[in-house]
């Protein structure tokens, strides 16, 4: 019989923590979650402040996502894919330009709907928070089943 978590003793729960802290940091979905954080940070922080400069929605919002595209890329091919990263070489190269594929794939679903929503006088910050959602999930499914697709 399993007794209740609170009458476990304090070794046993911190026991369990670790061993589940170390299963979620090899789950390739959360780490590439992680690497997308940051590329964001990126991406908002140069659209936020381009926002600010006065430069239009749209082009802010593709320079910003411009600029993520490059920290996305040294995050996942440094701390996602790791072992599907190709060696250097022709095939890196190939594996390079469908990543930046991928990107462009996101960055058009993304300046498509905050411009979308600038030309209808909607706030884009709400777009970008939409368009964020949609870019990820496409990124996560060019890049895990293309562009770092395993080799066979």
């Amino acid at each position: 019989m399993i007794r209740p978590i609170a009458k476990w003793p304090s070794r046993y729960l911190g026991a369990a923590v670790t061993e589940i802290f170390h299963k979620l940091r090899d789950i390739r979905l959360l780490r590439y979650l992680l690497a997308s954080v940051g590329a964001l940070a990126v991406d908002v922080g140069c659209f936020l402040m381009l926002l600010a400069a006065g430069m239009l929605a749209a082009p802010a919002s593709a320079i910003g996502y411009s600029a993520g595209i490059l920290a996305h890329w040294l995050l996942s091919s440094r701390t996602v894919f790791t072992d599907t990263v190709a060696e250097r070489g022709q095939e890196r190269t190939k594996q390079k330009a469908l990543f930046v594929m991928s990107a462009l794939a996101g960055l058009a679903l993304t300046t498509m709907i905050v411009g979308t929503a600038d030309y209808w006088a909607f706030d884009p910050r709400p777009a970008k928070l939409i368009a964020i959602a949609a870019s990820f999930t496409l990124t996560w499914l060019l890049r895990s089943r293309v562009v770092f697709k395993p080799a066979q």
